[in-house]
């Protein structure tokens, strides 16, 4: 049996999904023993422990020049002491080039058999790929566990329903007839799926997997290979990945190399050289700005961007103004706000936060909003494992920036002890009030747990500075509480026209901060935060092209 055969109703059930837009989900998302198995957890963990200080072999890239490795664990501040196979750019790339003349000839159909075979076995590491993104991004478990495993399969399957589909959009092979009065014209047509070539799918260092399979999938399931080139401070997880992905490919008979890993490390990275390296016709990137604004200008590419955006909460009116807070306490303190979604400029009108016959002012709200904050992280149960820990020590600078800035300071950053790891780098959020005049304070993002809260003249100037924020700097989320529907309609209008999606009204058990794969586009492409989404047509379409061939006959 195929492995499409044996993977069908899964890729049925992912097209459906696709198109209904409802829940769906291939992959459970809570580490239940019941169905990953009593063992699963401390198994995952005396994994990593295990694979700490040695040679991660399971790429089988063959005659690595070298064996690197840099990454840090946030949580005990040590180095992991993994190394990886470093290959030089011109092996991998020729590499890559040889696997493509094998891999375009396999039908869409067996090419998304082949990958959702390789998720069925990373189902199985789900536990050690979160340990894994644990101790490389700072993540709590709990996140990483979803956020690695679960969640960014499900992305990963988004992608190669939507491929498979959009490969099997037009019929393959047709017999056309053209009347010509006494006589007709006979022609057999065919149409090819042809792939652009090589991807290079550039990762980042808090979202490891969640943000790099979508590209790693997308351009797989259309023929192409890939060379995955990860932030050289979090390589482990997306590492598991791309060893399961290469074990399918050489048991189908396939060549491993058309998806290959390219580590590197923080003082000789590579990028550069491999995005512009004239094989490569396809780039997947998460990252800064700056540099994917550059990548999206190179001749002869396909770029995919996912970029730094400033992202907006507008608050008008509400149903129950400690629930929102808490909700938002939350979402700024969720992985220490190191998330692409997490908000940062809340706007408040002057006359404040109607609720009932009451009205909240911003005063009232930045006590509710800071005694949120520190009931959440004071929680010994809840608040080091919600905070996790900092990725990065700029971030930590950067949070110490932020409470000099001009404004009134509501809440300082502090560290809070993690009781399983007593050297974890923490930080709670700063909320720090600034006058909507000091554009150049919140017009850019302020990456970690810093929220600003924005008083404005009224809720048309929230819109409207929202509105800005999103176009000049991009935005990928925004979230707005409202119980007046011609406001709410008015928010909905104006940020789809800055290319933002909005949550309404969230109070409990979901956050601005998430997005759902086969249901949430995340990232619209209509500002700058990114030029492309996960996951709608253009996201795999641009990776092939259709080419006819013809014949006239008798």
């Amino acid at each position: 049996m195929s492995l499409f055969s044996k993977h069908q109703d899964t890729v049925e059930q992912a097209i459906k999904a696709l198109h209904q837009r409802t829940f769906y989900s291939g992959f459970p998302e809570f580490p239940s023993p019941k169905i990953y198995g009593e063992s699963a957890d401390s198994d995952g963990r005396s994994w990593f422990q295990g694979a700490m200080g040695k040679k991660f072999e399971e790429l089988m890239q063959s005659d690595p020049t070298a064996w690197v490795g840099e990454e840090e664990s946030p949580y005990m501040q040590e180095p992991l002491n993994i190394q990886y196979p470093q290959c030089e750019t011109d092996t991998l790339i020729s590499r890559a080039v040889h696997a493509f003349s094998g891999w375009r000839k396999v039908s869409p159909e067996e090419r998304a058999g082949v990958l959702i075979e390789s998720l069925e076995r990373i189902k199985d590491r789900f536990f050690e790929i979160a340990y894994a993104t644990m101790h490389t991004t700072g993540q709590g478990f709990m996140m990483a566990f979803q956020a690695s495993g679960p969640h960014a399969a499900d992305r990963a399957l988004e992608a190669i329903a939507s491929g498979l589909e959009e490969q099997q959009r037009f019929p393959r092979k047709a017999h056309w007839e053209k009347p010509m009065g006494k006589y007709q014209i006979d022609m057999e047509k065919e149409w090819r799926v042809v792939p652009k070539g090589i991807g290079l799918v550039i990762g980042c260092s808090t979202f490891p997997t969640w943000n790099s399979v979508p590209g790693i999938y997308a351009s797989l399931v259309t023929g192409n290979p890939v060379i995955v080139k990860p932030h050289p401070g979090a390589i482990l997880p997306i590492a598991i990945f791309v060893a399961e992905i290469r074990k399918v490919l050489q048991e189908v008979g396939q060549d491993p190399n058309a998806c290959q890993l390219a580590v590197d490390t923080f003082a000789m990275q590579r990028t550069l050289e491999l995005a512009e390296h004239p094989q490569v016709k396809l780039i997947d990137f998460t990252g800064n700005s700056e540099f994917g604004s550059y990548l999206e200008k190179l001749p002869g590419k396909a770029v995919f961007t996912e970029k730094t955006g400033v992202n907006s909460v507008i608050l008008d009116s509400v149903q129950d103004i400690d629930k929102v807070a808490q909700n938002l306490a939350f979402s700024v303190s969720l992985y220490s706000g190191q998330m692409c979604t997490a908000p940062q400029n809340i706007f408040i009108a002057r006359s404040g936060i109607k609720m009932e016959e009451k009205t909240i002012s911003i005063t009232q709200f930045a006590e509710k909003f800071i005694g949120a904050i520190n009931g959440l992280v004071d929680n010994p149960k809840a608040g080091p494992f919600v905070l996790g820990a900092v990725q990065n020590k700029k971030t930590c600078a950067r949070i110490a920036e932020a409470e000099k800035l001009p404004g009134k300071l509501w809440l300082s950053s502090r560290s809070v002890e993690n009781p399983m790891f007593k050297n974890a780098r923490t930080a709670t959020p700063v909320v720090l009030q600034v006058n909507p005049e000091q554009r150049e304070l919140y017009s850019k993002e302020l990456f970690g747990p810093i929220a600003l809260l924005i008083e404005t003249e009224d809720v048309d100037e929230s819109i409207a500075l929202a509105r800005e924020q999103a176009e000049r700097s991009g935005a990928i989320s925004c979230g707005a509480y409202t119980v007046n529907e011609e406001i709410k309609e008015k928010i909905a209008d104006q940020m789809a026209l800055a290319g933002t999606p909005v949550s309404f009204n969230l109070v409990s058990g979901v956050y601005v901060n998430q997005h759902a794969g086969f249901s949430d586009f995340h990232v619209t492409g209509g500002n700058p935060a990114g030029n492309a989404s996960f996951t709608n047509p253009e996201f795999v379409v641009k990776r092939f092209i259709m080419v006819g061939m013809r014949e006239q006959v008798a």
